[in-house]
């Protein structure tokens, strides 16, 4: 349980997580608003995407995009 007294260590635990969130949610936000259409309504797709996290980007480039 050391690990979860020392902030340093929790901080290098978590950067990389909340690295890979922010360029999927800025990557995700880019291609949602680039595109003309999308699976379903777009303010839909705006609102998983900010507010799911991790998941929101990865589910909308999964199912979210059209093909082009």
């Amino acid at each position: 349980m050391e690990i979860a007294n020392d902030s340093g260590m929790l901080l290098l635990i978590l950067l990389p997580l909340l690295i890979l969130q922010l360029v999927l949610l800025t990557f995700a936000l880019i291609d949602l608003f680039k595109r003309n259409e999308t699976n379903g309504p777009k303010w839909v797709w705006l609102l998983v995407i900010l507010f799911m996290n991790i998941l929101g980007p990865i589910i909308y480039f999964l199912w979210g995009r059209t093909k082009r």
